[in-house]
């Protein structure tokens, strides 16, 4: 309810400003106009509150305006399979643009929906409670705004934020350098990493965040997120363009509304495997609590300290060489780096804080890792067996000067690992 109270507020200093914009001094001043144009000027009031405060308030902010927007809508289409019930409520922003797909009324607006129950996978039959016309959902305020009205309006014991699109994780590639969420293809802009870390802090945090994209699973971008949300749910590597199957995960939750927040974080990895597994495609999905991440930055720390002091730059270099990569080949599982060094090593230091680190990520910080392989596909028969939970940023050459702006380089001395790396 502050929430709804700041909105209030804001709309109030709104009107207040568009009253202050009315010119009295005009010799053509005529009052009939002048009130007529003020009322164009005051925003709509908000959507009033959907009832009592649920279990869980589920958001889902869909980008679809880019070469996804097919899959935006068939994801509307399994939330609406399960729909919004007397605990959970399932709100959306949904985007679209022109040039990609024209079904289900070809609308090129912003909306966002309650979720309700509906058949038809076709169509999306829920209400819509607010039409948008223009919104940059490349810009991480729109995120803001979005899940602050949802939570002013569908309050709940507790919150899930999932951000649906392309997704990049940290990449260096040549500039602009690309890396973040959220890529709108109409102002060629996306959430970079520490604006994602804004989302959640400005709207007061979540219990759950999940990314909906690709390559997100990283120490870089957990750590910058580690203070607003108790778990964290992502994947290492591209997802199939389906992403999540939101029926399989939506319908447990929206039968057992008391699940609690690990739980939630449980089925969205659970879903995701269950299906791909079906499939036949390659894919990799987990989730950790936040708490953990203090723990885990001292273990790495303790780590690349160990190689750095050893001098043990050639077993590492063995080790980065052959270490799980994904769609970018920068990203390094974490663990099966640590796995490959503890091998070729021969400094019992290095040996025994690999083997802490390998133990910390294991049995502590990834609660759940779930991995699916393919046969075959673009790339051809792919394996995720030494993929357990979550990337590094490890690119064997200098990282850009933008890394250092990122709270996991000014915590932790992976940045000093990476320039020892690059010598």
């Amino acid at each position: 309810m502050k929430k709804l109270a700041i909105a209030v507020f804001a709309m109030s200093c709104c009107a207040q400003l568009a009253l202050a914009a009315v010119d009295f001094d005009n010799g053509n001043f005529d009052l009939k106009n002048e009130i007529s144009d003020l009322a164009l000027k005051v925003p709509a009031p908000a959507v009033k509150p959907a009832g009592a405060q649920k279990d869980w308030t589920i958001m889902v902010f869909v980008n679809g305006k880019n070469n996804l927007e097919q899959f935006a809508l068939k994801d509307m289409n399994e939330m609406e399979q399960v729909g919004s019930s007397d605990k959970v409520n399932i709100v959306t922003e949904v985007g679209r643009m022109n040039g990609y797909d024209t079904s289900d009324g070809d609308w090129k607006t912003v909306r966002r929906y309650l979720v309700k129950k509906d058949a038809d996978p076709s169509h999306i039959a829920s209400p819509v409670v607010q039409e948008l016309q223009s919104v940059d959902m490349g810009d991480y305020h729109s995120v803001i705004d979005f899940a602050d009205w949802a939570k002013a309006n569908y309050p709940a014991k507790h919150y899930m934020l999932i951000i649906w699109n392309h997704g990049a994780g940290w990449i260096k590639g040549l500039p602009p350098a690309t890396k973040g969420i959220s890529y709108d293809e109409v102002t060629n802009h996306h959430i970079d990493t520490p604006q994602l870390g804004q989302v959640l802090k400005q709207i007061g945090g979540v219990d759950v965040y999940g990314s909906d994209a690709c390559l997100m699973q990283m120490a870089e971008v957990d750590y910058e997120l580690k203070d607003y949300a108790q778990y964290i749910v992502g994947s290492e590597e591209t997802e199939p363009g389906d992403g999540y199957t939101y029926n399989t995960f939506l319908g447990p939750l929206v039968a057992n509304p008391a699940m609690t927040p690990e739980q939630v974080a449980r089925q969205a990895v659970d879903a995701y495997a269950d299906h791909y597994q079906t499939t036949g495609d390659g894919s990799t999905q987990s989730f950790l609590k936040t708490s953990d991440l203090p723990g885990f930055l001292n273990a790495t720390d303790a780590f690349a300290s160990a190689i750095m002091k050893a001098g043990d730059k050639a077993a590492a270099t063995t080790a980065m060489n052959s270490a799980q990569k994904y769609a970018y080949p920068e990203n390094k599982d974490l663990y099966d780096f640590a796995r490959l060094v503890v091998a070729n090593t021969k400094n019992a230091d290095v040996k025994a804080k690999g083997q802490a680190l390998m133990d910390y990520i294991k049995n502590t910080l990834i609660r759940e890792n779930r991995t699916t392989d393919s046969s075959g596909g673009w790339y051809g028969p792919t394996s995720y067996a030494n993929s357990n939970g979550i990337a590094v940023y490890l690119p064997g050459k200098a990282a850009p000067s933008t890394y250092a702006a990122l709270q996991w380089a000014k915590a932790s001395n992976w940045d000093d690992f990476i320039a020892y790396m690059a010598k």
